[in-house]
């Protein structure tokens, strides 16, 4: 028997699962629609719902998102890169966070109706704000130093270690369970990055002075970036409330990188003194050509690529998703030779077929989980009981472990 949303409709069935919903388009037959502000809704005449991504079953929305943004992170390192040899890494930091919630803006006012998305949960607005700050102020300035102290291939090393922290925060505050085919997909992945970092870049590094500060920035960055991702799963409000009242990935982007740009302020004021004290200047045509470069940066990376991590994120246990996220320096492969003379040898191509390896036994460990008979698991995309409402009628739901919490006083008593 067809199960029922939220808001009372038959959920629609094709084949391999339901699709999802991603992007809202005008006018169409559909009975689900998603309203201005960024929330679903079931109103004849508001904007109506249908998927983008049609051929891809709901289980593998997730690790698909993920690898796709990781192929835009990609795209994003290249032209991030070049933009701060033109006007400076602080500069490139605020001006793609200033494109993103343009970019974001501008999408969200074609999408909804409206650039601002309407939310009215003191505990949304609280957690995007904190991965905001945390996940892109904090993450991305702490790992931009950890690159200078120590070198990009060690902190790149060390960053590989956040899936690990993003699995341990999901089953503490979240309740997420994985299941073993997943949790072994994890380890092969990780095991192939590690595997490449250490091949690439095998000239040796000069000596740090700031060994120990870089090592801790990079644990910093390293554990602020899955942080960041949970607070943006209860931000949207996946595992505490009601499917017609979470919040879709875009505006949840929207929100975050507004208080991202916030936290970078006290940054930006401190570089423009440094650098008037130092009497640093650059020469227009830099500055401009840096400037579409971070543009352009921004438009592959904080857009595109953030928004995509929401849906990885919406759609995944944040411990695979940050898995699937955590790609780019396998994806990078095919542009190194090219762009930044470095020889591929075989130990490196190697690595990163174990890591592609990995992430297929990720995407289809939902269907190895059902015909071996395995616990329950978290079926990557698929609405488990986690990602809908735990609280029953009178509760008031908890966004960390979904066990509804104290009953609501409905009389005000």
């Amino acid at each position: 028997m067809p199960r029922r949303s939220s808001s009372g409709h038959r959920s629609r069935s094709r084949g391999r699962g339901r699709i999802p919903s991603i992007l809202p388009v005008p006018r169409l037959s559909f009975k689900q629609g998603i309203g201005h502000d960024g929330r679903r809704e079931s109103i004849r005449g508001r904007q109506r719902s249908v998927s983008v991504l049609p051929v891809i079953p709901e289980n593998l929305v997730g690790p698909a998102a993920g690898v796709a943004a990781s192929a835009f992170w990609v795209l994003t390192s290249i032209f991030f890169t070049a933009a701060g040899h033109k006007i400076g890494a602080t500069a490139v930091n605020t001006l793609r966070l200033i494109f993103a919630v343009l970019f974001l803006g501008s999408t969200h006012l074609i999408l909804y109706g409206t650039p601002v998305p309407h939310i009215t949960n003191l505990t949304q607005w609280g957690a995007l704000a904190l991965s905001g700050f945390i996940g892109l102020t904090i993450c991305d300035q702490a790992l931009f130093s950890a690159f200078l102290d120590i070198g990009p291939r060690r902190a790149l090393l060390l960053m590989t270690s956040s899936p690990i922290w993003a699995l341990i925060f999901g089953t503490v505050f979240l309740s997420e369970h994985v299941n073993r085919y997943a949790l072994l997909g994890m380890g092969i992945t990780i095991a192939g990055i590690v595997w490449v970092v250490l091949e690439r870049q095998q000239s040796t590094e000069p000596k740090s002075k700031h060994e120990l500060r870089g090592f801790l920035l990079v644990m910093v960055a390293a554990i602020s970036q899955p942080l960041g991702t949970m607070f943006s799963k209860v931000g949207m409000g996946v595992s505490w409330l009601p499917e017609d009242q979470q919040l879709s990935p875009l505006s949840a982007t929207l929100v975050r990188m507004v208080f991202g740009l916030f936290g970078m302020v006290p940054i930006v004021l401190v570089s423009v003194q440094m650098a008037k004290r130092s009497g640093t200047t650059r020469e227009k045509a830099h500055r401009n050509l840096g400037i579409l470069f971070a543009a352009a940066g921004a438009f592959a990376g904080p857009f595109l690529g953030v928004w995509l991590s929401l849906v990885a994120i919406k759609f995944s246990p944040i411990g695979v998703a940050q898995t699937m996220l955590s790609l780019s320096p396998v994806m990078i492969l095919p542009f190194v030779g090219k762009l930044y003379k470095e020889r591929l040898n075989a130990a490196a191509i190697l690595g990163a077929c174990v890591a592609v390896g990995g992430v297929a036994l990720i995407a289809f460990s939902s269907d190895l989980d059902k015909q071996t008979g395995d616990a329950p698991g978290h079926p990557a995309g698929q609405s488990t009981p986690e990602h809908r409402s735990q609280s029953k009628p009178g509760e008031v739901a908890s966004p960390f472990g979904g066990d509804g919490g104290q009953p609501a006083d409905l009389n005000g008593d």
